[in-house]
């Protein structure tokens, strides 16, 4: 069919996002309900992917691998944050929106912004009339968007699981995979969509580069915006003043990395291991709580996303930045 319109459809997909966005707020503005926010989040991915897909009717290959990924990962997460707050009941995120029109408005601008930027790789695929050979670049991406899935889809059902179980009430998840991370469906998110970014390279060209902004904004918000900071935020304040806790956040008593590496070789040589910190966990990146316990604080904050803010809210005597 080609051209809707504009050539790349980023016009077309900007209407259809604001639009059934705009359903959606009105639902939950007159109806007061707001189980459906993550539904219409997710499921606006897979409406944009395959809408440019049919709407272009070239079905190259890479274009419809690529839109089955947005496919699977869509209504996996839309479906399973539809039971899961329809278990639980109620969102507390929209406890303030709820009296403020402005404010859910607000939510659902930037809900609009979220999916029309970060869905712009498999936008700009699907809109492409170049359709080279599959490359490396394809493969790779494949490998790291099937990595990211699992390891998120893990996190979500692991969490689930954990919240579920009446011995857990009033406790934080760290089992499984968060034991390792203490977001480590975030890690799995980000990941899948950067494979996304690096699977549509060997079809971009010159300005249609700026796609790499879709999985940068997505980072960049998690990390920094509505995402890590404010669960941080939320667990400091339940738990802040749990030993336990705390030790689970905690940094390194390390101060170098040849340090490290002498204690690592000297631990190994007399089988002592008890010397090691277990507890610290990595805000992101998946790491053995061995691994990274033992990590300078410099080298957490500089390359494992260790930002000291994220436990800025911790009571006093927080922990050792």
């Amino acid at each position: 069919m080609g051209t809707v319109i504009d050539s790349h459809f980023l016009a077309l997909t900007a209407i259809v996002t604001v639009g059934y966005q705009f359903v959606f707020f009105i639902i939950t503005a007159l109806l007061k309900f707001d189980k459906v926010t993550d539904f219409a989040g997710s499921t606006n991915f897979v409406i944009l992917a395959v809408l440019t897909l049919v709407l272009k009717g070239s079905w190259h290959f890479r274009q419809v691998v690529l839109t089955l990924l947005v496919v699977v990962w869509g209504l996996r997460l839309g479906l399973f944050l539809l039971m899961r707050i329809l278990q639980w009941g109620e969102d507390r995120r929209f406890d303030e929106m709820r009296a403020s029109l402005g404010k859910l408005a607000m939510f659902w601008a930037f809900q609009a912004v979220w999916v029309w930027t970060v869905s712009l790789p498999v936008t700009i695929v699907n809109a492409s009339d170049r359709d080279p050979s599959l490359q490396a670049e394809d493969i790779i991406g494949w490998i790291i968007w099937s990595i990211g899935i699992s390891v998120e889809a893990t996190a979500d059902q692991q969490k689930l699981t954990f919240k579920n179980s009446p011995d857990n009430r009033g406790k934080w998840c760290c089992v499984g995979l968060w034991k390792y991370s203490r977001h480590p469906n975030y890690f799995g998110e980000i990941f899948l969509w950067w494979g996304i970014f690096l699977a549509s390279t060997p079809v971009l060209n010159g300005a249609e580069w700026l796609v790499v902004l879709g999985p940068l904004f997505l980072t960049l918000l998690l990390l920094f915006v509505s995402g890590i900071p404010l669960l941080e935020e939320s667990a400091d304040k339940k738990f802040g003043n749990v030993p336990a806790y705390r030790a689970y956040k905690s940094t390194t008593r390390s101060d170098s990395v040849l340090f490290l590496i002498l204690m690592f070789t000297l631990l190994k040589l007399v089988g002592n291991h008890e010397a090691w910190n277990f507890t610290c966990t990595s805000p992101l990146i998946p790491l053995p709580p061995v691994i990274y316990g033992n990590l300078p604080s410099w080298f957490k904050k500089a390359f494992l996303l260790e930002f000291p803010f994220y436990s800025q809210n911790l009571p006093q005597g927080g922990l050792n930045w």
